[in-house]
């Protein structure tokens, strides 16, 4: 049990940096790269942009519970 959430937890780890670092910060980033640039902006912010949010949060959350079960079990 314990080395299948440490498994997502290690995948879902580099997967939320992956996503970071994915975001563009105030010159753009590499979601400029996917369709995020040039006027393609509705409202803001690219439809990529969106998913690429509704993902990291949705890592981060997973992140957040393989976190606290690891420590559950572990008894930390």
């Amino acid at each position: 049990m314990v080395y299948v959430v440490l498994t997502i937890h290690v995948i879902v780890s580099l997967t939320l940096i992956f996503l970071v670092l994915l975001h563009s910060g105030r010159g753009g980033g590499l979601s400029d790269m996917f369709g995020g640039g040039l006027g393609a902006s509705a409202a803001g912010s690219t439809v990529v942009e969106k998913n690429l949010d509704r993902l990291t949060v949705v890592c981060g959350l997973i992140f957040t519970f393989t976190t606290i079960t690891l420590a559950l079990i572990l008894d930390i």
